[in-house]
């Protein structure tokens, strides 16, 4: 089973060398700290930055530097700062290659709930809306179930939407999937899992074909 840094860990292998990416709030952050250093990646966040690096070190902090998330954050050589007017401009122009977003719930069609649970206070919707509206590819990264135990990858979302049909691949602590149009397509689970774990734990359509090989971090 994966922690929060397996996650980002395994979502890595999927950022490509010349890629623009947006980091979600959340496990996506993580995501930056685990790129190869052999690429060349930009990373952006919707407050009005492009060239994120890691995050800082403790004591390396700089408290006018942050992301989306109200996160310090570190910027790479010729990083650079705008309003968040240009920053939307870029999204809604679909120059974003990949975003990465957190979830509360994923359905077997690729619909995504990550704003808000009606009665709980939720730091609000960001700009994820404005993501999954533009974004061509979207990989979400989340636990597989709650603190309950109970299933987060359903055949229907049951929180307000974010956005309907826009998911391509959820990586989560137990397995990484690809939506279909027939529901989730196991295509690997994490280390000491077994496939019928995740079968239990996934309440929507889960398609397995053949063996599933177990992720190489």
């Amino acid at each position: 089973m994966l922690d929060k840094n397996g996650i980002a860990r395994r979502i890595a292998k999927e950022v490509k060398d010349g890629y623009y990416v947006n980091l979600g709030i959340g496990i996506p952050t993580l995501v930056a700290n685990f790129v190869r250093d052999d690429i060349s990646v930009e990373f952006q966040s919707e407050n009005g930055v492009l060239g994120m690096g890691p995050f800082p070190f403790e004591g390396e902090e700089d408290a006018d530097i942050i992301n989306a998330g109200k996160q310090t954050i570190t910027t790479l050589p010729g990083a650079s700062f705008f309003d968040s007017a240009m920053s939307f401009g870029m999204i809604r122009g679909k120059h974003v290659d990949l975003t990465i977003l957190g979830a509360m719930e994923v359905s077997e069609n690729g619909d995504i709930a990550n704003w808000k649970i009606p009665g709980k206070m939720v730091k609000g919707m960001g700009g994820a809306m404005d993501l999954v509206a533009s974004a061509e590819n979207i990989i979400v990264a989340m636990m597989h179930t709650n603190k309950a135990g109970v299933s987060k990858l359903l055949k229907e979302c049951t929180l307000p939407l974010t956005g309907v049909g826009c998911v391509k691949k959820i990586v989560t602590n137990l397995a990484v999937m690809e939506v279909t149009p027939k529901g989730f397509a196991l295509l690997e689970r994490a280390p000491g899992i077994s496939v019928s774990e995740i079968i239990d734990a996934t309440e929507g359509t889960l398609i397995v074909d053949g063996d599933i090989p177990e992720m190489k971090l």
